[in-house]
């Protein structure tokens, strides 16, 4: 029987022994080069287990814990010399039973070992946030494993977790909740700008994963179990971020880390509803999150009524919308289950689509914000390679929004505004004349949504947004040049001006 890493000793041992063999992002990156790390990032394992060979006991360790090959007992002596064998077995960290050699693609069919043969039984990791370098761990995945993953699987670092530590305002604050926390990766992030850390989860298994590698980090949080928020009944937060268990589906448990056990997007629906309970004044919600869709209806209006009556500001972002079977199979990919038990499965879950009138699935991030006045919210499809949102973004624009809802016209038209680095992009088509312009927008390069469509006299507007002369002074010089009642112009122009603050492509000078 074995304990997952539930000995401190083992856990400091370890530590040391990754970081002294250079087992950090740069370290790996360095030993594999250019191509066979890009390629590995592809799921094309053995040029990285080639180049692996010259790299000593960081080679072993690349081996073991990022490729799921197999060494000698005597290699991984070498390559983790704090800790023994015997209690790497113990606390689930090794495994014996596989022939040396064995890549991730030949186990499932691999013979009993000698007892000198050894194989990781758990994902560790180096993770950089940009900032630092971390260790990670999570259980192996169904591509380095055969057979499914266990129900009780811990994913590691996926594109949703990316996306949301991307995203997260990093603002220092007090107290931060990582509701369904998993193996600790937004945890991780939140250590270095949150005083107190309280994080999550119904999986035992992802709160003993999470717990060392907050340990492995240095870090310390306050592990909770329970579903949604009952752990933390009557508590409040300056910062709540969540990656939980998401999947729309029939209210089957199949996986932990996938399935909530609720129908549907019920999970989503009933974690936003109670958001307004645990933050405090001023504090931040980030959420990834999944809705329905049915055929007809709008995706906004479902999400709107999720926060109907929070009193909380809102931007909510659909970032994709998934067709049944594309959804299906992105989360049936993963599992490891036969081609046979995966159709099976997906048949299944399909008919339950069908069943439910449910044609698409909006995925997204809802950011929520308790912040005084009247709530705003808004909800935008924001589909671009290159619109993701980022921390910096999502902080700009609740604080873009509160200067909106604080300045006055009078305000607005007395300040001196200067136009963002941006773009003007114009649409022409042939005509009998020349070219002729169609349509025209100014776009803030990088910024999510941060376009507008502009017509003759709102581009030289913007064009004359330099913070030199007040924005009604500008508009007097507009309406003089065009011959038209400068009134009348404001009226018309101050619209125009909002929204374009409010997409970042304007701001006030200092």
């Amino acid at each position: 029987m074995t304990t997952t890493l539930a000995d401190p000793a083992v856990l400091d041992g370890l530590a040391r022994d990754l970081r002294s063999a250079n087992f950090t992002t740069a370290g790996v990156a360095d030993l594999l080069g250019e191509h066979a790390e890009a390629a590995l990032g592809r799921g094309v394992w053995w040029p990285a287990e080639r180049a692996s060979r010259a790299g000593g006991r960081l080679g072993v360790l690349v081996r073991l814990f990022l490729l799921g090959g197999t060494e000698t007992r005597d290699d991984v002596a070498r390559a983790l010399p704090s800790v023994s064998y015997d209690a790497l077995v113990a606390n689930g960290v090794l495994e014996p039973g596989v022939p040396v050699g064995a890549g991730p693609r030949a186990r499932g069919t691999a013979p009993l070992a000698e007892p000198g043969e050894v194989r990781a039984a758990l994902d560790i990791r180096p993770h950089n946030d940009g900032a630092a370098d971390f260790l990670v761990v999570s259980d192996l995945d169904s591509a380095t494993r055969p057979g499914p993953v266990r129900p009780d699987h811990v994913l590691g670092i996926g594109g949703a977790s990316v996306s949301l530590a991307r995203a997260v305002v990093r603002a220092p604050v007090g107290r931060a909740l990582d509701l369904g926390t998993g193996c600790g990766i937004q945890a991780l992030h939140l250590d270095a700008h949150c005083a107190q850390i309280v994080a999550t989860d119904t999986n035992q298994r992802a709160l003993a994963l999470a717990a060392a590698t907050a340990r492995l980090n240095g870090m310390s949080w306050d592990l909770r179990r329970g579903s949604l928020f009952e752990p933390v009944a009557g508590e409040r937060f300056d910062l709540i971020v969540s990656n939980p268990p998401f999947v729309v589906g029939a209210g089957t448990r199949d996986y932990e880390y996938r399935d909530s056990g609720m129908a549907g997007d019920t999970l989503c629906r009933n974690m936003i509803e109670q958001v307004p309970d645990h933050l405090a004044p001023g504090g931040t919600a980030q959420i990834m999150a999944n809705w329905i869709v049915r055929d007809g209806a709008d995706w906004r209006d479902r999400v709107a009524g999720w926060l109907a009556g929070s009193g909380l500001h809102a931007w909510v972002v659909q970032r994709e919308l998934a067709d049944p079977i594309s959804y299906v199979s992105l989360w049936t990919a993963d599992a490891g289950e036969t081609p046979e038990e995966t159709a099976r499965r997906g048949g299944d879950w399909l008919d339950w689509f069908a069943a439910e009138g449910i044609t698409g699935i909006g995925m997204g991030m809802i950011t929520l914000r308790a912040a005084p006045g009247s709530p705003e919210q808004f909800f935008e499809e924001i589909t671009g390679v290159g619109e993701a949102l980022t921390g910096p973004e999502v902080a700009a624009f609740f604080a873009r929004r509160e200067y909106l809802r604080e300045t006055t016209d009078g305000q607005l038209l007395a300040a001196r505004l200067s136009t963002a680095p941006v773009f003007l992009e114009e649409r022409s088509l042939p005509g009998e004349q020349g070219w002729q312009q169609i349509s025209a927008v100014v776009r803030r390069p990088g910024g999510p949504a941060a376009v507008l469509g502009v017509d003759e006299v709102s581009r030289a507007l913007l064009a004359g947004c330099r913070g030199e002369v007040p924005l009604g002074t500008l508009i007097d010089l507009l309406a003089t040049h065009h011959g038209v009642d400068a009134g009348a112009l404001a009226e018309a122009a101050l619209p125009v001006v909002r929204e374009a603050i409010g997409r970042g492509l304007l701001y006030q000078a200092q």
